[in-house]
């Protein structure tokens, strides 16, 4: 860590910036995780397309397959490759609190710049406020490095924005994950926006959240290595633009990348996230592999689907990327 815990807010408030993207994990055939692809990956998604930041191990990458002795190595990687070039959040997510910590006490030896832990599913409970408010306060208590909170729907409900409020309290949350109706994110930008980041993963409300809610930071998805290539630095360009005011510019550079969200979101199979946007990977000469049951992996029918989508978008492989091969 660059930072004590009671520097925790204004380091984040000072580096976590711009454009973070969520790793999908390359696996090998035989399902191992594939160490040379995920580190050809990280270096094209930082070196070639200028990601800021990366969050690692997440539901994007799979972490509900993973061991937790793959889950530190991925972990140990992503430090290794972005060190000096790009911040990092590791997913400490897990049911098991014993696990969370235990990922976390890592991402802080090896230098990692902060962790993410997802609100937990809550069984038999329909009011969960102070169960999740005496849980955040625990893993805070527990170690010193920065800490996003993460509520989703995957949960079985919402974490309130005045919960999220209260909980922007604590000495080491510095920011959150958001994945909420835009009112519910909005009001928790009004009621802590001073003392906890706020964003969401959603790439078609980024713009509008830089410039009507003054968000710093789009904290995350995979869209950000799925709709750009080396040549093709469409996102981080509105981005940059819009960060700097230039906001009809970013505007027309934003809706630009329209034909590419179409046809992605067209060509995804229901059930299928992961699986399809390892093969859209691919498709652009980056290193996807294949998913881990319980997902399933798209048909014959589907990867023809999605390479036809891939080839009406308008967004073409670029020199920079890794091979696939």
């Amino acid at each position: 860590m660059n930072y004590a815990k009671v520097d925790a807010k204004a380091y984040a408030r000072a580096h976590m910036k711009g454009i973070w993207a969520a790793a999908l994990n390359p696996f090998t055939p035989d399902l191992a995780l594939d160490e040379p692809a995920l580190r050809a990956n990280i270096r094209h998604w930082i070196d070639d397309l200028g990601i800021d930041g990366l969050f690692i191990s997440g539901k994007q990458g799979e972490f509900f397959a993973m061991s937790i002795a793959e889950r530190k190595l991925s972990f140990d990687i992503a430090v290794d490759e972005a060190r000096g070039k790009a911040g990092t959040i590791m997913s400490c997510s897990d049911q098991n609190l014993d696990v969370v910590l235990e990922l976390a006490r890592h991402a802080e030896a090896i230098g990692a710049g902060y962790i993410v832990v997802h609100a937990p599913v809550l069984h038999f409970l329909n009011a969960q406020e102070e169960t999740l408010y005496a849980y955040y306060r625990h893993i805070s208590e527990q170690v010193n490095i920065g800490m996003a909170l993460w509520s989703h729907p995957d949960s079985g409900y919402l974490m309130s924005p005045e919960l999220c409020a209260r909980l922007a309290d604590l000495p080491n949350v510095v920011a959150i994950k958001y994945s909420v109706p835009r009112p519910m994110y909005q009001r928790l930008t009004e009621l802590a926006g001073d003392r906890i980041i706020v964003s969401t993963a959603s790439e078609a409300e980024w713009f509008d959240n830089i410039v009507e809610l003054g968000w710093q930071v789009y904290l995350c998805s995979n869209t950000p290595y799925l709709i750009q290539t080396a040549g093709d630095r469409r996102m981080r360009a509105y981005t940059d633009l819009a960060l700097a005011g230039e906001v009809e510019t970013a505007r027309a550079i934003r809706d630009s990348l329209d034909p590419i969200r179409r046809e992605f979101r067209k060509s995804r199979p229901a059930e299928k996230p992961q699986a399809h946007a390892k093969y859209w990977q691919e498709l652009l000469g980056q290193r996807g592999g294949p998913v881990r049951p319980p997902l399933l992996a798209l048909t014959e029918a589907e990867r023809q689907a999605t390479r036809a989508a891939f080839e009406a978008c308008g967004l073409a492989r670029a020199a920079g990327a890794p091979s696939s091969a």
